[in-house]
């Protein structure tokens, strides 16, 4: 069979089409959270991601310490996984040096820690889910295709709305369902480097899409401390219709799926089902 990526495909099991499906959509990932999300161990994880590594899937760097030392790998698409994933979803196939590029952006960017803090949290989602019976991250959309039209849009709304451009830039979109509820949301993952004012105006743009849908969803603010979290909480006043806000810390290592996410103008602790 001369096409490799026929080829291969038989050679892939569920569980591998998910991890290159977000290694294409969400540009990074590190060992320990692909095993967080998706396998049983550490180990059968690493096994399994030198076996896609070896199939030529899935590229692989390291980062050094400034302290000594190395990061864990961090895994990247390949170009016969990004062929892979494209044919799977019936789109046009990427280009050559996609994987090239990819490669060079994640390698040298200066935004690979807020992107791994990112994609952190809904693998944290899905680890959450991986081992809760009746949880699922069901949908996890990255900024790119949040900005698309048409991707928010029903077949009850207005043809209109189909070419409608949402003007947010989100870190990420996500549909959690738990307890018999699915809750659709918009993530904003705060370092803590961003002055809260350029944090607060960003809820301009999220109350421009709501009110054109005339339907909302809640936006996480994922600060990096309780402190951050209260002086951001001070600043929301007056939030405009069909806007809900909710921060939580990811302080101490929280579960974003556990009880730790407060929505402006309540003092009450909930879970991220509960928004």
């Amino acid at each position: 069979m001369d096409d490799p990526v026929l080829r291969v495909q038989s050679q892939l099991t569920a569980r591998d089409r998910i991890l290159l499906g977000w290694l294409y959509d969400h540009g990074v990932l590190t060992t320990p959270q692909l095993a967080g999300a998706l396998f049983p161990s550490l180990d059968f994880c690493q096994r399994r991601l030198r076996t896609l590594y070896q199939l030529r899937l899935i590229a692989r760097f390291r980062p050094q310490r400034a302290d000594g030392g190395s990061y864990p790998y961090h895994w990247l698409i390949d170009q016969l996984g990004a062929e892979v994933v494209a044919a799977a979803r019936d789109e046009r196939p990427p280009r050559r040096d996609h994987a090239r590029l990819e490669r060079r952006r994640w390698t040298s960017t200066r935004t690979l820690a807020h992107r791994l803090g990112v994609n952190q949290f809904f693998t944290d989602l899905a680890g959450h889910a991986r081992t809760h019976p009746g949880a699922e991250l069901q949908q996890w959309l990255p900024e790119a295709v949040c900005q698309r039209a048409g991707t928010f849009v029903t077949g009850n709304d207005p043809a209109l709305l189909r070419a409608y451009e949402p003007s947010v830039r989100p870190d990420g979109y996500g549909l959690w369902a738990e307890d018999g509820r699915d809750v659709p949301f918009f993530l904003e993952y705060d370092t803590g480097t961003e002055p809260l004012g350029v944090l607060t105006a960003k809820v301009v743009g999220y109350a421009r899409l709501f009110a054109t849908l005339g339907r909302s969803w809640p936006v996480l603010f994922w600060l990096h401390s309780a402190a951050r979290e209260r002086n951001l909480r001070q600043r929301f006043t007056d939030l405009p219709d069909l806007l809900r806000v909710a921060t939580g810390t990811r302080e101490g290592s929280a579960c974003p799926a556990c009880q730790i996410w407060t929505t402006v103008g309540s003092s009450e602790r909930c879970r991220l089902s509960g928004l």
